[in-house]
């Protein structure tokens, strides 16, 4: 059950049952820099939306009743094995994507960045990502705009209309 909103309120619902019908719902999203190099993931091959795209670190909705920030750590270690970090909230961002296979992502997502030492440990989940890399900013907005197929819809809208919200002055 995630919290979405009916009618106006805030209620649990269930996750499958609001992407098919476009809900609005909270969500968390955390980027994990190392100077200027972003960390993605390859989501795992049978996801059941947008499988084998790359994302940055982690996204996923807080369990009800759960706070951003602690999803937002929960999540790092259970989809990525990495353990302490402090991510710092950086803003809010809504957007509404279609993910493919009749889904709709209608998002209130909660955006977090996490600071990393170049020796970061990351053990992915084979679950959760089929394979993780680090790219330069520059690299990656490249990759985006010469492959957008390979990079979920959520990636692509948060380095176009939020880069400097979610990176500020550490990634150019």
């Amino acid at each position: 059950m995630i919290p979405t909103w009916i009618d106006g309120a805030l209620q649990p619902y269930d996750k499958l049952s609001a992407h098919r019908e476009g809900l609005r719902h909270k969500a968390v999203s955390v980027f994990v820099v190392a100077g200027d190099a972003v960390l993605l993931q390859q989501r795992a091959a049978h996801k059941y939306h947008t499988p084998g795209l790359w994302a940055n670190a982690c996204c996923t909705h807080p369990e009800w009743a759960e706070d951003s920030e602690t999803c937002a750590v929960r999540r790092l270690q259970q989809e990525l094995g990495i353990t302490g970090l402090a991510p710092q909230h950086r803003g809010q961002v809504e957007y509404r994507a279609d993910v493919g296979g009749g889904l709709i992502e209608h998002e209130v997502v909660e955006v977090f960045v996490a600071d990393a030492p170049a020796t970061l440990s990351v053990t992915p989940n084979p679950d959760e990502a089929m394979a993780i890399r680090w790219l330069q900013a520059d690299q990656l907005e490249h990759e985006i705009a010469q492959h957008p197929d390979r990079f979920t819809p959520w990636l692509r809208i948060y380095l176009a209309e939020h880069h400097a919200m979610i990176f500020g002055d550490k990634v150019a």
